[in-house]
């Protein structure tokens, strides 16, 4: 049986310092944030999801962003070496909690760098978008530790987000999806569907049908329910002002061995 268990990291208390690279610094409201947070991981868990929280990197501003400190393929955790040096400390408590969860636990090591949210797995493909936080070090290592266990590793350009999953995800079927002025190349992608609005591009797999989305993409929340997918909401707009979209706030762990 697949496991449903998703890691997460409640938000530092120093959020609003949290790093942004393609949009304007706007002011972050931490205890909004906090509540925003806490509902997030309320859906997860109504929809079936076991929820670990990961030790608090109070220190790290951008910590609750646990997605980009591992990357899961089957029962494998590759340890990320983050792309910016202030978060490269958010991965010994992801370490261990992987480890604790049984997993076996590889490492990016330097000069690679690598960030998760730059990692979209659709069925064997792994897709790892090159870029601002993603060297081609940290592609080579990913491919090194995934490509021996049946994973094809593909790498794309990504130049106008912050990470490839600012960009595009994917629904259930394999069908990539993504706000078109954002998409560096949409062509690389075996099957693709232009979505009204960038926050519209990312969706979290909660099981069959049923889509995590953020509340911000009304449009894209009404074009994928008219093509039979159940979609949950939830408020992330204190996450947005920086960068933040639902994918970065969990690693959904869907292959362990029991």
């Amino acid at each position: 049986m697949p496991s449903k268990k998703a890691l997460v990291r409640r938000p530092s208390p120093r959020l609003a310092e949290g790093l942004v690279t393609h949009i304007e610094r706007e002011k972050v409201d931490v205890g909004r944030a906090v509540e925003q947070w806490e509902a997030y991981v309320e859906a997860l868990r109504t929809h079936g999801w076991e929820t670990i929280e990961v030790e608090p990197a109070d220190d790290c501003p951008d910590s609750v962003f646990v997605e980009d400190t591992v990357v899961m393929y089957r029962n494998v955790a590759l340890i990320t070496r983050p792309g910016a040096e202030s978060r490269r400390a958010e991965t010994v408590g992801v370490e261990e909690a992987v480890a604790r969860l049984g997993c076996s636990v590889n490492w990016v090591w330097e000069p690679g760098t690598l960030d998760g949210g730059d990692v979209l797995k659709v069925g064997e493909t792994v897709f790892v978008g090159r870029g601002g936080r993603t060297n081609a070090a940290g592609v080579q290592q990913l491919r090194a530790a995934f490509e021996p266990l049946g994973a094809r590793v593909v790498a794309v350009p990504v130049s106008k987000v912050l990470h490839l999953k600012s960009a595009v995800t994917a629904l259930p079927d394999g069908t990539v999806i993504g706000h078109i002025p954002k998409v560096d190349r949409p062509s690389l992608f075996p099957g693709f569907l232009s979505v009204p609005e960038e926050s519209g591009a990312h969706v979290v797999l909660l099981g069959g049908h049923k889509l995590l989305m953020a509340a911000s993409a009304p449009k894209t929340a009404e074009l994928l329910t008219d093509l039979g997918h159940e979609v949950v909401t939830v408020d992330i707009s204190e996450f947005e002002k920086l960068e933040g979209c639902v994918t970065c706030l969990s690693v959904r762990l869907r292959e362990l061995y029991a």
